[in-house]
């Protein structure tokens, strides 16, 4: 999250209960008498129960049966072979994956310093490099110099890296860490915490090309200072990040990136936790990296 709503990223603008089994004998309750099997004097005795070797024979039919349904029902072929028509999305019956759900595509494993690179060349590889640099900007490094020129350098296009460094120098004044509270340095007082984190929800393509792509990420934030002294209690927002990304032959890098408030949803009735809790929270639940 950039810090506070007025610091923008650089660049433009029931089934129901069985009757009653007395009911059926029109409630008069009367009792059957059968007499055993094969009693002489019974003409209607009652057919006898298969003996055991038929129900073992039977059983086997059945077995035998069900396997080969399961044998023919297996197909010689995979996906490929079928017809367009025909091919598995998912989980058997289920329809197909909506555009914005994860698609199951690995994680980058590559790495440009702590910041993942190396992501596809199509829609879904700039969306996930769109979340994992908006995660890198909106981050406490920024508020460093050295690690602001490290995560700048990282993810800018290299036409545009030394336009974008000044741009966020700039924002990064040393008048503006005074005034939310943090050293020369970027770091927090003692006794505090300094909390400065974006968490992607989603992401969407403006538009692509096989070199250029525009895609927006709208995220939650959180920001502030934790600590009983702090005048800047940690607070949550809601943002969309636009980025136009070029593909420089081997992963997409930043041309210009921008920034604009909301859409943002009520917020919910939770408690709010004590500034303790929150520092706690931060140091111990790690980030991710974002793919689609």
């Amino acid at each position: 999250m950039s810090p506070g709503d007025e610091h923008d990223y650089r660049g433009k603008d029931q089934g129901g209960r069985a009757d009653d089994p007395y009911s059926t004998l029109g409630g008069t309750r009367q009792t059957r008498t059968r007499l055993p099997d094969g009693d002489p004097g019974n003409p209607n005795a009652r057919r006898p129960v298969r003996n055991s070797r038929s129900l073992v024979t039977i059983t086997g039919i059945v077995v035998l049966l069900v396997a080969a349904i399961a044998f023919a029902n297996r197909g010689g072929g995979s996906d490929d072979n079928a017809s367009p028509g025909a091919k598995s999305s998912g989980a058997a019956g289920s329809a197909p994956t909506a555009p914005t759900a994860p698609t199951g595509t690995k994680p980058v494993e590559g790495k440009n310093g702590t910041i993942p690179s190396g992501f596809a060349h199509d829609e879904q590889g700039a969306q996930s490099a769109a979340a994992n640099y908006a995660v890198a900007l909106g981050s406490t490094g920024m508020f460093n110099q050295e690690q602001r020129r490290d995560i700048v350098q990282s993810v800018a296009d290299s036409s545009t890296a030394t336009k974008l460094q000044s741009g966020f120098d700039a924002d990064y004044s040393q008048g503006f860490l005074e005034q939310i509270g943090l050293d020369t340095d970027g770091s927090a007082p003692a006794g505090s915490t300094f909390v400065n984190r974006t968490l992607p929800a989603g992401t969407k393509v403006k538009s692509y090309s096989s070199n250029t792509a525009e895609i927006e990420v709208w995220c939650s934030g959180l920001f502030g200072l934790t600590g009983e002294k702090s005048t800047k209690p940690v607070t949550s927002g809601w943002f969309t990040v636009t980025m136009q990304l070029k593909w420089n032959g081997s992963d997409w890098k930043i041309l210009e990136t921008s920034q604009r408030s909301g859409p943002s949803p009520v917020t919910g009735d939770n408690p709010v936790s004590g500034s303790d809790e929150i520092a706690d929270a931060v140091n111990q639940f790690g980030g991710f990296t974002y793919a689609r």
